[in-house]
């Protein structure tokens, strides 16, 4: 059996099909990477093909079940949005400070285009990264020609020095700036902190640890220097909209077992020793919303089993939402020997779901989702999420939004809709604002229970959605915050 109700969104009107399956969550976060750095694919397209470009990403992304996108908008020290900080980034045109032609700002057509979807927008930026690659030549104007006792250049890239303040309060005005202008519903950082290491050669901040060390082990101070940005990365969002979550995705292992008791089973690079992030200590600090670590191996590869490393980040992350970053390629490449499937993904969903303190998945990378690689989508469309989800509700969980009112069935040119009056809104942005809403379907004779995923039938931003009216259906409406906390549901009856 399947339900029907298609979303009208003003002009736009979307189709979703959604297959009943009693045991998707209905409430899980479903997110989806969509990197811009070493996509040539954006550098080749006009301002329509771009936005066209967006608007299927994301309609397939949605037919997935994902309900945010995580956009790269900060790939290294630069802009796919209009910035008086930092020039235009050259993924996205070809030419570093070459802005769109004709101008358009791809960030803010983005979070449009994911809002109307009942998708949240993250805004995803590498903090320390300014160039790629050896090739890449700054203009002469960049602050690292100007300033360059700030940066350093590390295996061909050149890089933000966590040591000195000027970079991290550099950092936190980028960020600023774009929650004054850009309705995000989140900031995103990556697992690029002090550079992965190259083998044989040693980040060059002997200057700067002289000049800030204070005779601290080298190791200690540079987490430290990490951390200082942390902490003042979520003061900055908190400060301008304490609504607005702060989320890291780092490497997928804190540390070793050989290196700390408190470590994994795993053998491979560590976050703590060798990026110089302590992630758990973020989170026990209360510095992070969430986490995503890249779980992106297989589920027994030998030096980092991604399914015992689920499990310890689930028995060590404290203060934090747990989300798992999962590599489509890999997990549709190898099958599962613990079960007859070609791939590993049915026991890498069921194992997510099955752990207490994870709340869903993200999936590297959107791209191979939206091409469906070996079936990936499909898979994902017709069962692990083939109900709309909520993200997870945070803040304080006892404040509730108003209710909708004046729920009634209602005909515009032959075709009938569900149409409500949202809550008012405050006079400033408030975390108590209503940006979506859940529109719920029950069929004769069922219970009428809003917190079983299949009757959960549309998430939409707008107060009026085109339904298939059932016979004696009931329909029930809830109003979300910027939360993501749910009103009580009010009912309708279809009489007809």
């Amino acid at each position: 059996m399947k339900r029907k109700i298609f979303l009208s969104l003003l002009i736009l009107a979307l189709t979703s099909v959604v297959s009943l399956s009693s045991t998707n969550p209905k409430r899980e976060f479903r997110g989806a990477w969509l990197h811009v750095i070493g996509q040539s694919q954006w550098q080749n397209k006009s301002t329509e093909q771009a936005k066209k470009y967006i608007r299927d990403q994301f309609d397939k992304l949605k037919d997935a079940g994902v309900n945010a996108v995580i956009f790269q908008v900060r790939p290294t020290a630069d802009a796919v949005y209009q910035s008086k900080l930092e020039p235009w980034s050259s993924w996205l045109t070809g030419k570093r400070g070459k802005a769109p032609s004709p101008m358009w700002d791809p960030m803010e057509y983005a979070i449009e285009e994911a809002h109307k979807r009942g998708m949240e927008f993250h805004a995803w930026l590498n903090p320390y990264r300014v160039t790629s690659t050896a090739r890449e030549v700054l203009p002469v104007e960049h602050i690292s020609n100007k300033e360059p006792h700030r940066f350093f250049r590390y295996n061909g890239q050149i890089l933000f020095d966590p040591a000195y303040q000027e970079n991290r309060d550099f950092i936190c005005e980028v960020i600023a700036d774009i929650l004054d202008r850009y309705d995000v519903d989140a900031i995103h950082i990556d697992d690029y902190f002090y550079p992965y290491p190259a083998a044989g050669k040693a980040i060059p901040d002997d200057k700067s640890y002289a000049k800030f060390g204070d005779g601290m082990n080298r190791g200690d101070w540079r987490r430290k220097n990490v951390d200082k940005l942390i902490e003042q990365m979520h003061s900055t969002i908190k400060d301008k909209k304490p609504w607005v979550r702060f989320g890291v995705s780092p490497f997928g292992i804190w540390r070793n077992k050989k290196s700390d008791p408190r470590g994994s089973e795993s053998s491979g690079l560590q976050n703590y020793d060798d990026l110089y992030a302590d992630v758990l200590l973020w989170a026990e600090k209360g510095w992070i919303d969430y986490l995503v670590p890249q779980l992106y191996w297989n589920l027994d590869t030998k030096a980092a089993p991604s399914r015992k490393l689920a499990q310890w980040w689930n028995d060590n992350v404290k203060g934090a939402d747990l989300y798992i970053g999962q590599d489509v390629k890999r997990t549709m490449d190898v099958a599962d020997p613990g079960n007859k499937d070609r791939n590993e993904l049915d026991t890498k969903v069921k194992l997510s779901r099955k752990l207490p303190n994870v709340k869903g998945n993200v999936w590297w990378h959107g791209y191979w989702v939206t091409d469906n690689y070996k079936g990936a989508a499909d898979s994902l469309a017709m069962k692990y999420q083939s109900t709309f989800a909520l993200p997870p509700a945070y803040g304080d969980l006892k404040k509730t939004p108003k209710s909708v009112s004046n729920l009634k069935i209602v005909k515009y040119e032959g075709k009938e809709y569900l149409e409500w009056t949202a809550p008012s809104a405050s006079h400033v942005p408030h975390e108590s604002d209503i940006v979506r809403f859940a529109v719920y379907q029950f069929f004769p004779g069922e219970t009428q229970d809003i917190n079983e995923a299949e009757s959960l039938v549309a998430v939409t931003p707008y107060n009026r959605v085109l339904i298939n009216p059932e016979p004696g259906a009931t329909y029930a409406v809830t109003a979300l915050d910027r939360m993501n906390r749910e009103s009580k549901p009010i009912f309708i009856y279809n009489k007809r």
